[in-house]
């Protein structure tokens, strides 16, 4: 089936928005999909926000990390820097919202991008990890794991002078460094086999497994509806499952700040933040 190309639906502003999304969605089993926008209210940054799509960033890509020894120093030396500060944000109202519709039985489980672990943090139980999450690192080598942490105080102990430097935070968990600071930067291996080390996320030009692309279809089958949270769907492990739910005739809801890939394929369209209208959303779709 191909889907046309209907112009986007108009964004509604929040009190509107919040009525809209739950005669949208009331009586229905509501699969959710959340995207960064979904934990920037927690202190953690985007990359195609209102206040960072201006910014020139260059993630990390999959396959300059496997070839390049020079640029898996530049990610863990940056990554060392930007670890606290990440691990410090904690869940925010609309990551205790969508908790909270899981334990209502509104919604079987949610789909997310995020790489924060935030969402199992707010006490969401069902959730599929389509990037990883960065609490985990993993050998290439033998494929044994490591928890971050144990990573981080191996590379404190290697480069303890980097302990000190001032950085600002990057969306990914790591941190602005320029080129000639890591020059001289120690990382660890694999403490099994001696192996390069990765953090078990998916970076860009990596693809998302195949059993996890196949559980998150399962789980939007489930469900009635979408609601996309804070994602302007410019990845496509993401919007697939937007284009999936329009093929089934789903109705669609989009709540973010800016536009998104998925804008004409939506039902409803709110322009706010998440934190502000998912509270009240989980009210009106749970009142008795």
């Amino acid at each position: 089936m191909t889907l046309l190309a209907d112009p986007p639906v108009a964004a509604l502003p929040p009190e509107a928005g919040l009525e809209a999304l739950a005669s949208l969605l009331r009586g229905r089993r509501v699969v959710v999909l959340t995207g960064a926008g979904c934990s920037t209210e927690s202190g953690i940054p985007d990359y195609r926000g209102p206040e960072t799509r201006h910014k020139v960033r260059n993630p990390i890509q999959h396959r300059e990390f496997l070839q390049h020894p020079e640029v898996r120093a530049r990610y863990w030396a940056r990554s060392l820097l930007g670890w606290p500060r990440f691990t410090s944000a904690r869940p925010n109202d609309a990551h205790f919202a969508l908790a909270a519709l899981e334990k209502a039985g509104v919604t079987p489980g949610l789909i997310t991008q995020n790489v924060d672990g935030l969402h199992h943090a707010a006490g969401s139980e069902r959730v599929l990890e389509l990037h990883g999450a960065l609490s985990r690192v993993r050998c290439l080598a033998c494929q044994a794991q490591e928890p971050r942490a144990s990573v981080q105080a191996r590379m404190l102990g290697l480069n303890p002078d980097f302990a000190h430097t001032v950085v600002e935070l990057r969306p990914d968990g790591d941190a602005e460094l320029p080129p000639e600071a890591v020059a001289d930067f120690r990382v660890p291996a694999c403490t099994r086999c001696g192996g390069t080390l990765k953090p078990d996320v998916v970076f860009f030009g990596d693809n998302v497994a195949a059993p996890l692309v196949h559980d998150a279809f399962a789980l939007l089958e489930e469900g009635d509806a979408l609601l996309v949270v804070g994602s302007s769907l410019t990845v496509y492990s993401g919007f697939r499952f937007v284009t999936r739910a329009a093929e089934r005739h789903m109705p669609i809801g989009i709540l973010n700040i800016g536009e998104s890939r998925g804008d004409s394929l939506a039902d409803v369209r709110v322009e706010a933040r998440a934190g502000d209208v998912l509270p009240r959303l989980v009210e009106s779709l749970t009142r008795a």
